[in-house]
Formats: structure tokens, sequence, C-alpha cells
């Protein structure tokens, strides 16, 4: 992005929020702070004692969703807020008046603001429903366009701080170059660390500028581990020169880019720090060392979740909690016993194994980020003003030309897209991986019903067993162009983003049988290793409706197919290459 591009932007959006009436206050895009600002932060540091301190430096969970009175989880978190002080909340799912209000309600109990975050990688539909939803990084990769990426954040920014959302955590900056990497994948821009810090600031402009904190994650690079961090403790290898040159690359591009916070990574990282079993989380050397100190990050430093296996399979709660702030963390996230986190942290100070200015150092950077984000004048939002933000027409068509131009296609022998709505007798599979993801490809039937009415649908997951999809197959012989969809979600603990053996399989048998084949990817680009030979095969890189219907309106030439590998598929296709194909004169369903 060029400042001045940059700049202009701030003006039309400050101009469209001043001219709509709206109170949201913006955050500052640079690190710097006013003299009120500092003011409020230090005479705010100055009257906490040693556990308001303590708890200020905890972030706990909670959840958008409607609360009796006398809900044990309701009063839960408001014994949190008022007993012990924590400093923050994530928000994790819900609606958008029950987030809104929960949030209103909390902020209000606390007698410093809270800072509120969230996980919104996708945009605010990731975690509200009714909220706008884009596909996930590799899409924006796929498309790899900056201004796409810029727009994603900016109303990312918009309807997060709408609902009371101060930090997200996105984007991820992990270089994924491990086709088998089981919890980052598509949630990478790509494998290339020029392209992952390009969009990847041009994302965290769109969220800065527009109010909202972004996060670089997962530091110092989460892109090559076939390991999931949610189970256990992973490993990096590789000496610094490739982890400088490829996982440490997008990570400085996004400080020297102002990015507001970091979040760490519980991996094993031998050439930044040799000790056995220490995660970067827990490293001084990696957290203080590298990051403060050799990057000169000046922002906030926070944990990724502390209840994850990486953790919890080495560390207790209280132990983890006190080495991370020892390492230069300033905010732990989700600890596994909240109370027993803060207790140690108080305890830690009074036997003099931490400095009580290396809390005050940590609180410091968290009040004035509180005070850069306008909460200490103003820290509720205006419920009546959600209908006119949350999933407007204009943000739910952004999202929309996302999903469209990211749809690639990788291979198409014979011709075969787009495919004909007359003429042809058209089947229709989807197939998902997933326990219980029996109709994960429902907006994909649907969507293919839509222009080809009788075509035969039908509907797999793991425990259809082979006699099931054989009787299908058997129904489907006479078709002369089969549409399958690949579902496969991508989600902490599960381990693998592979696909079911009987599915493979059975692509594999129609292949060999001679069958016109479509094959769509819900998921990892990576799926095609499974079957080389397949003659026609399009990514959409997630399962979400939007990626579902985009891909339809690309599979039967509705919309152009400009996406183009932003990963190699090894041994096939290398990063960049795609198949652009034109829209269809006429194409589009009545």
């Amino acid at each position: 992005m060029k400042p001045v591009k940059s700049k202009i932007r701030f003006l039309v959006v400050l101009a469209v929020i001043i001219g709509s009436g709206c109170a949201r206050v913006a955050v500052k895009t640079g690190l710097d702070l006013g003299p009120s600002e500092i003011k409020w932060a230090r005479k705010t540091l100055e009257r906490m004692s040693l556990k308001e301190k303590a708890g200020q430096m905890i972030a706990c969970r909670y959840r958008g969703h409607f609360y009796n009175r006398d809900n044990d989880i309701l009063n839960e978190l408001k014994s949190l807020v008022l007993e012990e002080k924590i400093g923050g909340l994530i928000l994790f799912g819900g609606d958008v008046y029950e987030a809104a209000l929960l949030t209103n309600e909390l902020q209000e109990l606390s007698d410093i603001p809270l800072l509120i975050s969230s996980d919104l990688e996708r945009g605010l539909g990731n975690q509200i429903d009714g909220a706008t939803l884009f596909p996930p990084l590799m899409s924006v990769g796929a498309a790899d366009s900056e201004e796409l990426a810029y727009n994603m954040g900016r109303i990312t920014a918009v309807e997060g701080r709408a609902i009371g959302i101060h930090l997200t955590y996105a984007p991820v900056v992990d270089v994924n170059i491990n086709p088998d990497n089981p919890i980052i994948n598509t949630r990478s821009v790509g494998e290339s660390p020029e392209q992952v810090s390009r969009l990847s600031r041009a994302f965290i402009e769109g969220c800065q500028e527009n109010g909202l904190m972004a996060t670089a994650k997962h530091f110092p690079g989460h892109g090559d581990t076939a390991l999931d961090s949610h189970d256990v403790l992973a490993t990096i290898e590789g000496d610094r020169a490739r982890l400088e040159k490829v996982e440490l690359f997008p990570f400085r591009k996004a400080v020297e880019a102002g990015v507001m916070a970091v979040m760490t990574a519980h991996l094993r990282i031998p050439a930044l720090d040799p000790e056995p079993d220490l995660p970067a989380t827990l490293s001084t050397k990696i957290i203080t060392g590298l990051l403060r100190e050799d990057m000169g990050f000046k922002g906030l430093i926070v944990t990724d979740a502390m209840e994850m296996g990486g953790i919890t399979t080495l560390y207790g709660a209280a132990e983890a909690a006190r080495k991370a702030v020892e390492a230069g963390v300033d905010m732990i996230l989700l600890p596994l016993k909240t109370r027993e986190a803060i207790e140690e942290l108080v305890r830690a100070v009074e036997a003099g194994e931490i400095a009580e200015s290396r809390i005050d150092a940590s609180v410091r950077r968290i009040l004035e980020a509180k005070a850069r984000l306008g909460l200490d004048r103003k820290r509720l939002v205006d419920i009546d003003a959600l209908a006119g933000i949350i999933g407007r027409k204009e943000h739910l068509e952004q999202a929309e030309m996302t999903f469209n131009r990211s749809v690639t296609l990788v291979r198409n022998q014979d011709s075969l897209v787009p495919v004909p709505r007359f003429g042809k007798r058209i089947a229709v599979f989807s197939l998902s991986s997933d326990p219980g993801g029996y109709l994960a490809g429902r907006t994909f039937i649907r969507e293919v019903k839509k222009r080809v009415p009788f075509a035969q649908t039908f509907y797999a997951e793991p425990s259809s067993g082979r006699e099931f999809l054989d009787e299908a197959v058997d129904e489907a012989l006479d078709s002369d162009v089969w549409i399958i969809g690949l579902f496969s979600r991508l989600y902490s603990s599960k381990g693998t983003v592979g696909l079911d053996e009987k599915h493979v399989e059975l692509i594999n048998d129609l292949v060999k049988c001679g069958k016109s084949l479509v094959v769509i990817s819900f998921g990892s680009p990576y799926f095609l290793r499974h079957f080389p030979e397949v003659q026609a095969y399009l990514c959409a890189y997630r399962y979400s409706d939007g990626a579902q219907a985009a891909a339809v309106r690309a599979a039967f030439g509705e919309i152009d197919i400009t996406g183009k590998l932003p990963v190699s598929i090894p041994d096939l296709y290398s990063i960049g290459h795609g198949i652009m194909l034109e829209r269809q004169t006429g194409s589009k369903p009545e």
C-alpha cells in the first residue's frame, strides 16, 4: 500500500463515520500516543494494586449468547471482571445483539475498560452469526489482491468495532510450506514469504486505519509443521538462515508496517532457543531477545491460548503463566486456571522472582492500547447502530467478490469446465471427510440444482460405507459429467486436513473407468495429490456457503476464473499456476 493511498482511504472512512453520526472512536494508526492518553495510562497504573496489575495481564473467554441472570457461566464472568480484575475478554461465537449487549454489560461492571478481542481471521462472521463472512487468507492469496486484503481488513474493523471488539487475532502471517500442516494450511496466505507479507500488510492497514488493532501470528512461524500445537509441542526445524528467509520475514515486515500486536506460538524452535521442551511462548531468547530487542517491536505481545496441549502437556497453569511473563509476554490468553495464574504472578513478584517493574511495563502497554482505542473516553457500543453496520449490502458484496476472484482452476483436460447446463446428464457428489458432516455440501448441491434441476445428487461422510458409495455410483453410471465436492474442515485437534480413504478410492476408480470428473476442493488445495489423473480440478479453499456458491458459479462459466495457486502442489503444479477462463456469455441461471 502506498502511503498516499492509505491516507486517502483513512480520510474517506473518517468522513463516512462523521457523516453517519456514528460515535465510533478511530484507533491511532501509529504506536505514538497523545499527552492525554499517556496521562490516563500513567495515572491508572499508579492507583492499581499488584493483584490488579496481574489481573490486567489476563484475558478469558466468553460467548455472545443470551444468559439468564442466574446462569453460572454469566456469574463466573462477572466474578472474573469484578473480583479478579481481568484486563480482557475473548469473544467466541454468538449473535449480534446478544454479543453487543453482554459486552456492554461486562464493560459497565469493569473498573478499567476491558480489551475485547476475538479471532476474526475471516471477518466478524467468523464468530458472529449474521455478520459478514470472508474466505480464508489463502483465498486472498489466490486472488493476489492487496485491494481485496485491505477491504477485508476494513470491513472486519467496521463490524468488529460496532459490536465492541477492539483487537482481532489476525492476520495469520505463517508461511505454509508444509502441505500436511493440519492447523495452518488455508489460514495462511500461501508459501511465498513476500506474498504473505504484502497481503498481510494490506489486511493490517485495513484493520488499523479503521479502528481495530491487528495481530500478526503465530510468532516465530507455524507454517512448517505436520503437528497441531493444540495437542502437542511441535518443532520447527531449520537453521537461522532458513528461518530468517521464510518464517521470520513476514513478522519483520508486519512490525515495520506498524502491526499493534503479535501472538506467540507454542512451538519449539531449536535454532532460536535450544532448550528442550521449551515453547517459544515461554522463551526469553525468542520473545524478548528476538521480537522485542532484535525486531524492535513496541506493541502488545499476547500468547496463543494457554490451554493448548503445546503448553499443558509440559507445564501447569501457574508455572506457564509465570514463565510467559518472564519471557516478555504482555497478555496471557485463556490460562487453564485463571485465578491460579493471577496468584502465581503476585507470588512471583512478592518473592522477588519477577520485578514489579516488569509487570508495570506490560500493564502500561495494555493501558496505552486501551487509550489508543479511545476506551478511556468511550467503552460502550451503540446498540441502535448495529442494524445499519453489521452485514450491510456493501460488505456482503465485497465478500462475494473475494470468494469469486479466489476460485482457482488447476486442471481442465478436455475443457470440462465450464460445465454445460443443457444436453448433459450430471451427477453431483458431496463427500465430507468430517464426522457429522453429512450435509456439509448442501449449498453446493442446491446451487448445482438451480442450474441443472434434474441432476442426480448424493451425500456421503466417513460413516457412509463403501457399499453405499458403490450403490450411488451404480445409480449415476449413465451420467456424462460427475461434479464432486470434497469437504474436509480445518479445526483444532483434528490432526489432519486429509480426505477419507473411501472417497479417494472412489475418485480414482471413476478416473480408471474413464468418467468425466470435475472435482472441487472446499478445503486444502493439496487434495489433488490423492488423484493426480483427474480431468478437472478447482480450488475454493473453504467449505463455507460463500465458497460453495462461488465454485459453482465458476464451474458453470458464470464468472471469470482468475485465481492462481498461492502454494505449490508437490510433483504436480508450481505456485502461481492457474488456468484463466472468461465468463461464458448467457451462462448465468435465470
